[in-house]
Parts: structure tokens; sequence; C-alpha cells
């Protein structure tokens, strides 16, 4: 397999290959470099005969803090042309994650320690998504900055819990991840891998050409039901936000901002979810 500097991949079962984002001293801050060389990945899994199914995972304590925001623009070198202008960013966050839902084979993500904001979405985007019982999933930007980039809580969650993670960004534990849809399934931290993979091990055992078309069947549908239509929509809301004497206050120091935001409230109420991790 090629040798990549932001991620590694290996194969720990028969058909079933595995990626590890492996910027653990970053918290696996998901950089322009590391998207790229993921789609690589998996676009190279799509034409080799030996892998069925991939699984996504996070090296160290985390699967990831969401977004490199202090690793540069994140346009430059991006594995996708968007459009220049406002919403450039989130035209090119959709176009990045719907790409996983338009390859062949089945992608799961496996997700332990938290996982924030853009790390939500590549989570989101995979086919499957399995967590660890005591895991966070959180967006808090949606308390000082904008909407998601790419905006996939209504279509999964509904509108209820879309409206409720969206207004007050909490945190919410892989229980009650798998509980409203995010995920599929939570499992306790110490059989999250081996839970993971005899998952993929089944997924494996049907074969890609029709493995493909029973999942193009799902998102097929989805489409029919406008899910892409409605997340790509929000784009321009995204961007506008950009625009707001509050996002503009805040993009100085966005992530201790961030911090600071997330954890009072939910200390004081005794919420089920986590904070920013310090």
């Amino acid at each position: 397999m090629s040798t990549y500097q932001t991620i590694l991949v290996d194969a720990p079962a028969t058909y079933v290959a595995r990626i590890t984002l492996n910027r653990p001293e970053k918290r696996n801050a998901i950089s322009t470099p590391m998207r790229t060389e993921l789609l690589e990945a998996l676009r190279a899994h799509d034409h080799d005969p030996d892998i069925r199914v991939t699984v996504v995972r996070g090296a160290g304590p985390c699967f990831s803090a969401g977004y490199d925001l202090g690793g540069g623009p994140m346009m430059d070198g991006s594995p996708f042309y968007s459009a220049p202008g406002d919403g450039q960013w989130a035209r090119q966050a959709n176009d990045t994650w719907f790409s996983i839902w338009d390859l062949a084979k089945p992608v799961i993500a496996q997700v332990h320690g938290y996982a924030i904001a853009g790390a939500t979405e590549l989570a989101s985007a995979c086919d499957l998504v399995y967590v660890a019982n005591d895991a966070q999933i959180s967006y808090p930007v949606v308390r000082v900055m904008s909407p998601p980039d790419w905006q996939y809580h209504t279509v999964l969650l509904g509108l209820r819990r879309a409206m409720e993670l969206v207004l007050t960004g909490d945190a919410i534990s892989g229980e009650e991840a798998a509980a409203i849809g995010f995920a599929n399934r939570a499992f306790p931290a110490d059989t999250l891998e081996a839970s993971v993979l005899a998952v993929a091990e089944r997924v494996a055992g049907v074969p890609s050409d029709l493995a493909q078309i029973n999942k193009r069947s799902v998102h097929r549908a989805f489409d029919v039901w406008g899910a892409r239509a409605a997340i790509r929509a929000g784009t321009e809301l995204q961007a506008l936000a950009a625009h707001t004497a509050t996002a503009t206050a805040n993009r100085t120091g966005l992530l201790e901002r961030m911090k600071a935001t997330s954890a009072a409230p939910q200390e004081q109420a005794g919420h089920s979810g986590g904070t920013l991790p310090g």
C-alpha cells in the first residue's frame, strides 16, 4: 500500500482495509493534506479487488478535533476546485464529504474519544458509524461563528434533535449519538475496535459488485428525498454567517472562544455531553 504523511493504512482482516488519521499530536486535526490523502486512499480502495470495505479511525486519544484551523489556508492545495467567493469553503466541504457517499465501496467510521465539528462531518459522511459509549460528539462552532459547513444534522437526525444541537452546540455521548441516529450503534470503549472489525468482516462478505449497488440504492433514495440538495443548500447560509458581527468579533482566538462558550452551561446544567478538550 502507498505511503502517506497524515494517515496510516493497514489490512486488519481479509477484504478489510483500515485508515487511521495519524496526527495524534494535533488531535488528528483535518488539514487539507489529510483530506487529500484520505480521499486518495479511499479512491484507491475502490479499484483494489482485495478490498471490499474500509474502516476510518483516529490515532491516539480521539477520532479527530475537527478541521485544522491553525494549519494554514484550508483551500491551499485542496482536492477539489471550488468556485471563489462567499461560500467557497462550504462548497469545498460539501464536495469532500459527498464524494465518500459516491464511492463504490462502503466506508465505516470508528469514533472514540471525541469528534468535534468537521470530524463529525467526516463521520456522518461514512456509510456506517460506530462509536464508543463514552465518546463525545459536538459542533461548538455554532455558538461563535456559523452553522456547519456540511449541514447533515436535519437530514440525519430530524427537525427537533437537529434544532437542539445547532442552537446549543452541546456535546452528546456515544450512547445518545446511537439513540438519535448519528451512529448505528455504541460499544464499550474497550471493545469498540473488535466490534467494528466484526461488522466490517460481515460487510466484506458481500462481493463488491453487489455491495456497491446495495450502497447506491440507499443513497439514491436519500437523494430522491432531497437530502443532498438540503445539505448543499446550507452553503450560502454558512457563508452569510461569516458576515455577522458575532463571527467578526470571534474570528480572532476562535478556539479559545469555543472552549469558553461550550464549557460553563453544560457543567452548570449537568449535561451528559462533554466540553472541548483543553
